[in-house]
């Protein structure tokens, strides 16, 4: 036994911060990216194929569902077996199937790629949740977890002047959005092998704390477990017959349908609104993604300041809704429009860090841990119906104006819905 009473928590917290999330948050923005990259390549890609709105909107939308393929059990495999493994394998085989996009020449090709990248990358995510665990105590989680959610716009804020570089490049045969695929595929294998080399699985694992330090931490950690397992279990029926689960789950079912169309069709609705080149429309692409940054910093201060996180949901949600709506007032230069863009950024990356403490601000412990899993897949549904719905109205006749009164709609209906959730007593 060594002795743990000299150890400075605060010291050690630290320690273990700047040694875990730097890679991880890096490997989070990777992912980010290369899955939504193929919103900056379409602007040239779809020229070249030939592909319709219809065929990118489901080709898009297909990712998500070979993501919830393998999502519970990577997520098993992090708890069982092995992070550092788990997320090599994910990280190699995303980053071939990512760049191997580069190479599809019809409707199929590109269904598949997307459909396996989505199976390749599954897991991650929720990996990452079951990661933490084993690192951070539950209030250290939290500040963890808003780190990777400053990855995702700070992901698509880089990779919009990036790939604005390489849609004009043509090395070896190969069109500049084949090398936007190549480009940024292939630093995800190189990272699958820096994680097999510097990822630590757990306390025991770290030849970078001392005994004392793993011992402690790993005795913090235990003690948090016990005590919520203490708490009990509820059934995955049970949980199926509280109201406030549905709502969290229609809610981000209906608002991410809204906001995972947006991302991702916000290139071509910008070059359509704008009518300048494609290097331009990225760059302005990139400045909404920047304003998203500035949103999810702003969002978690003053969420922890106000201790709201209900309204800071459903408001950011029916607030994204309106700015969107304002952007497609008749009549605007598209400088006006932009402004509403950039409003309509704030409100969209405001609502999703809070959304995500709903679950154990309106259930017990052990219904929010079982509702958790059920929520997250009505949030990645969601990536598949927002955006095959997109596609298929801009295929069928409708303007870009119509499309973008669809995604409002699913920003306000879903803050709506989530207004309606009861949050438990202060004292419960």
């Amino acid at each position: 036994m060594t002795d743990s009473s000299a150890i400075d928590p605060i010291a050690l917290r630290r320690k273990v911060a700047w040694r875990v999330l730097p890679l991880v948050i890096l490997l989070y923005i990777i992912s980010y990216l290369d899955r939504a990259n193929v919103a900056f390549a379409k602007l040239r890609m779809g020229e070249t194929l030939g592909f319709s709105e219809d065929v990118f909107g489901f080709g898009i939308g297909v990712f998500f569902i070979g993501y919830l393929f393998l999502e519970i059990p990577g997520a098993l495999l992090v708890e069982r077996w092995s992070a550092r493994k788990w997320f090599a394998r994910i990280l190699i085989t995303w980053g071939f199937i990512s760049a191997a996009m580069a190479f599809v020449k019809t409707p199929s090709q590109f269904y598949c790629a997307r459909f396996f990248l989505g199976v390749a990358e599954a897991g991650f995510f929720p990996g990452i949740i079951v990661y933490f665990t084993h690192w951070f105590a539950q209030n250290d989680r939290s500040r963890a977890l808003s780190g990777l959610l400053v990855a995702v716009p700070f992901s698509l804020a880089l990779g919009a002047p990036v790939s604005s570089m390489l849609l004009d490049v043509k090395w070896f045969g190969l069109d500049g959005w084949q090398w936007l695929f190549i480009v940024e595929g292939l630093p995800a294998v190189v990272l699958g092998f820096v994680v097999l080399a510097f990822l630590t699985d757990r306390p025991r694992n770290a030849t970078w704390l001392t005994q004392a330090e793993r011992d402690h931490l790993e005795g913090v950690l235990a003690a948090e477990a016990a005590a919520k397992e203490a708490t009990g279990k509820i059934s995955v029926w049970q949980t199926l017959r509280l109201p406030a689960v549905w709502l969290l789950v229609i809610g981000v079912l209906v608002g991410n349908s809204g906001g995972y169309a947006l991302s991702f069709w916000l290139p071509t609705t910008v070059k359509n609104l704008s009518g300048g080149s494609d290097q331009m429309t990225l760059l302005y692409s990139g400045l909404y993604y920047s304003c998203g940054i500035l949103s999810v910093l702003i969002s978690g201060q003053t969420a922890d300041r106000t201790g709201d996180r209900k309204w800071h949901a459903a408001g950011g949600m029916v607030a994204t809704g309106i700015f969107l709506l304002c952007s497609t007032i008749p009549g605007q230069g598209f400088g006006t429009q932009m402004i509403w863009l950039c409003l309509t950024a704030l409100g969209a990356f405001f609502w999703i860090a809070p959304f995500w403490t709903l679950p154990s601000l309106t259930l017990t412990a052990s219904a929010a841990a079982v509702a958790t899993g059920l929520i997250n897949m009505g949030a990645n549904l969601a990536g598949y119906a927002g955006n095959h719905v997109t596609g298929w109205l801009r295929t069928h006749g409708y303007g870009e104006m119509q499309c973008l009164h669809f995604l409002a709609a699913c920003f306000i209906v879903g803050g709506i819905i989530i207004s309606f959730l009861r949050l438990k007593p202060k004292s419960a």
